[in-house]
């Protein structure tokens, strides 16, 4: 995984899914990330949560809550996210240890990077490779 320098970060992808509790699941389980928060509602939807992957934050919620940005994803596809990870290999093989669908292997690419692709419970489309963008300073 790629090194935590806490802090926060400027982007924050934001996945809403039918059952955020499963996605979370598999998010910390076989994708390695870990919970730094999660607000369930009285009904047991999630809410808001956050999870975590070297420095930057996914943030989840449950699909059908109501408000402006339920109903802004309403009709939207799957989301594409991309992850920073030191290992890529070992990132794959946990990730095929929990039974998540692989679109791509481990794969080196022109570019430099080495990376692999996945689809989530609810479609979402996941790349963890080594390539990390560099923001001129």
């Amino acid at each position: 995984m790629a090194g935590t320098s806490g802090g926060r970060p400027s982007i924050c992808p934001t996945l809403l899914y039918a059952d955020a509790k499963a996605a979370i699941r598999q998010l910390t389980e076989a994708f390695g990330f870990t919970e730094l928060s999660v607000f369930e509602g009285e009904d047991g939807a999630v809410l808001h949560a956050e999870l975590v992957q070297g420095n930057g934050v996914v943030m989840v919620g449950s699909k059908g809550r109501g408000g402006v940005f339920d109903a802004a994803m309403k009709d939207a596809g799957t989301t594409g996210v991309y992850v920073v990870v030191d290992d890529v290999d070992a990132h794959h093989r946990r990730a095929l240890d929990h039974g998540v669908e692989i679109l791509m292997p481990p794969t080196d690419q022109d570019y430099g990077s080495r990376d692999y692709m996945a689809r989530d419970l609810e479609g979402n489309v996941w790349s963890f490779g080594t390539y990390a963008p560099e923001i001129p300073g």
